[in-house]
Parts: structure tokens; sequence; C-alpha cells
């Protein structure tokens, strides 16, 4: 069964590019968000096996508060795809238990190895692509 994901990202363009590289390699896209509030509403509705979190969502909360809040609602844990990578957002992302992170700008390979990795280590963290 492939995995079900959500994309939790506030460009059209990005989130809709991602959608389309997951689906093209046999992912399932449960759906995308915009903002935090709507992440977290649709994990708890979709319940996705892993969510695809930007951490800069615009005006409101952002990926980092998102991701914690709906790891510690349902256990599901988010892959940062983010051009914040630096130490400070890496510690305050720790509580939501990231499976990794993927570097923006990015290659499709890059995340799509990822997930792959995720997925065949057992659903350990894989770390950074």
């Amino acid at each position: 069964m492939p995995k079900r994901i959500m994309i939790v990202e506030d460009d059209f363009f990005i989130a809709t590019s991602a959608e389309d590289g997951l689906l093209d390699h046999g992912f399932s896209v449960v759906g995308i968000a915009t903002t935090a509030e709507e992440a977290v509403a649709l994990a708890k509705t979709e319940k996705p096996d892993l969510a695809l979190m930007d951490i800069r969502l615009g005006p409101g909360r952002d990926g980092v508060d998102a991701a914690i809040e709906i790891y510690a609602s349902t256990g599901i844990r988010s892959i940062f795809v983010t051009a914040h990578t630096d130490s400070a957002t890496v510690a305050r992302a720790a509580p939501a238990e990231p499976i990794g992170w993927v570097d923006k700008p990015y290659q499709m390979s890059n995340l799509i190895s990822t997930i792959q990795s995720y997925s065949m280590n057992g659903d350990h963290p894989v770390g950074r692509a």
C-alpha cells in the first residue's frame, strides 16, 4: 500500500509540483494545507502516514507549531521541506520527532529517497537529504 502523504505548503506552485512528483512515484496525496490550522485539521480527518511540512506558512502559526501539534495529537510525523534548517529551528522542531529534513530548493529524487528510506528503515528517522 502506498504511503498516504499530506503536503503543508503555502506556495501553490511548490505544493502542486510536490503533489505531481509524489503521485508519479505511486504515493497517495490526501490533501494540501496552506496554514498550520488547515494542516492540523487535515491530519486529524485524513490521518496520513506522514506530512511534508514547510516551516514558513505566512501569517500566523508556522510549520513547526503545526508539526508539534499534529504529532502530539495524532502521532503523525513530518519531513520538513524548507530553507530554514538553522540549529535553533531544528531544536525547536525536536518535539515533533521529525522523520528528516529536505533542504529547499530540492530535487524530487531527494524527497522521494527520504520517504523511501523512512519506509525501509522501519519508520525510523532518516536525517537530512
